[in-house]
């Protein structure tokens, strides 16, 4: 059964393929994307690839109250809330607003934007929203602390919000996808060469390139075509598990990581 679904974030990466994916499957899509140029660009590759009828292309950046209100007007099925952003650095040297720039696009901003839609969704009797977390919603890397803030607290929202509406006829589940090549990563990490100089800041500079060789290199990162084609896949359907983790080796090594911090210890000396 064909659903209306608006994906936020749709103007590259897995959003984009995601989108035009969902598209193609015959769903109708609500592509928002963050910049008039990504509006731009989008609606020339749906046009090249046919699916002009499946497709509405708007701007939608999540702090925006113009466009939220644009957003708001849409009378969909499902949310898919994949617009996010990242920083990277030493957490004890980080400038504090620059997690709370993240913290307040990936979580505060996101659970703004979705509020009216559950709204609307309650008074419906039914209707879905997923919370685009990663594999950094439940684990952690060094020096990668605003991203995993922000997506641990989404998690938990998504945990509470799942737990409160389900009652109500609203379905809430999270996709969290691992490293995969859509660029994503690499300006992330690319962000802490901003700020950081070796001269002032405390913090090695060598564990930091190390994290930044492996997490944005070719090989850490997985083709994105995996996680797009899982976001197809279970976007839609009726019943799925409320956590989606692409690929399968990420996911065991989150499993792990969980369990092995029960068991860590510390010491002083």
């Amino acid at each position: 059964m064909s659903k209306r679904i608006l994906i936020t974030g749709a103007g590259s990466g897995l959003g984009k393929g995601t989108a035009l994916g969902l598209a193609k499957n015959g769903h109708y899509v609500i592509a928002a994307v963050h910049q008039w140029e990504q509006k731009t660009a989008l609606l020339e590759e749906v046009k090249s690839q046919g699916v002009s009828d499946n497709i509405e292309v708007i701007k939608v950046d999540v702090l925006d109250p113009i466009d939220r209100k644009k957003a708001w007007s849409y009378d969909i099925d499902i949310l898919v809330n994949n617009a996010g952003i990242g920083e990277t650095g030493p957490v004890s040297e980080i400038d504090v607003d620059l997690l709370r720039k993240v913290m307040e696009v990936n979580t505060f901003g996101t659970l703004e934007f979705t509020q009216p839609f559950v709204k609307k969704m309650v008074e419906k009797g039914q209707g879905k929203v997923f919370f685009l977390s990663s594999m950094a919603g439940v684990s952690t890397y060094p020096f990668l602390a605003p991203y995993n803030a922000s997506k641990h607290a989404l998690e938990a929202i998504a945990q509470c919000m799942r737990d409160e509406v389900k009652d109500l006829g609203v379905t809430v589940a999270t996709i969290n996808p691992g490293a995969f090549r859509t660029g994503f990563n690499d300006r992330m990490y690319d962000a802490v060469d901003q700020w950081f100089d070796e001269g002032k800041n405390y913090t090695p500079h060598k564990p930091i390139a190390d994290i930044q060789d492996l997490i944005a290199s070719d090989e850490g990162q997985a083709d994105p075509e995996i996680m797009i084609q899982g976001m197809v896949d279970v976007i839609p359907q009726d019943n799925h598990k409320f956590r989606t983790m692409l690929p399968a080796e990420t996911e065991e090594w989150c499993k792990n990581y969980q369990k092995e911090q029960w068991e860590l210890e510390v010491r002083t000396k």
